[in-house]
């Protein structure tokens, strides 16, 4: 996971939480929900994925949950934007991805959780971040719920 680029788009912010993580997992482990409309300090992983067009590996900071499955979930709100987030479209192209979990970093598959998986998944991920609700009531898109599977 050496050759990794921490998207220049992202605000300065995410970026600090980013090489936060990058040095000590277990410090950059939790972010202050308050920072984007939340509460408390929230469990994050760090989500590799390689760019669709440019080929070149990318990182993204998320809120996640375990799905009680062995695989963790995260949500591709984009904040309630009308399209999908870019690291949402480079794992539909390549659904193969690195993931860092504190100091655990592992390959996994990423896929769309629907129906019964996908309902359940949601709410336990609006329970921990209630902000979810109001992105999806601000978008027509059905935000996608994300299931990273390790291999």
């Amino acid at each position: 996971m050496d050759d990794i680029k921490i998207p220049e788009h992202l605000p300065d912010w995410i970026r600090d939480h980013v090489a936060l993580y990058l040095k000590d997992g277990e410090a950059g482990h939790y972010w202050d929900a308050a920072l984007g409309g939340g509460e408390g300090m929230l469990s994050t992983l760090l989500l590799f994925t390689t760019g669709r067009k440019s080929g070149k590996r990318s990182i993204i900071p998320l809120i996640y949950r375990p799905t009680g499955q062995g695989g963790y979930c995260v949500i591709a709100s984009k904040g309630g934007a009308p399209s999908h987030p870019a690291w949402f479209l480079n794992l539909e192209a390549n659904p193969g991805v690195q993931v860092q979990v504190a100091n655990e970093k592992f390959d996994a598959v990423a896929r769309v959780a629907e129906g019964a998986e996908r309902k359940k998944l949601w709410q336990l991920m609006v329970e921990y971040y209630a902000p979810y609700t109001d992105y999806q009531a601000a978008t027509r898109r059905q935000i996608p719920v994300v299931v990273l599977d390790p291999v």
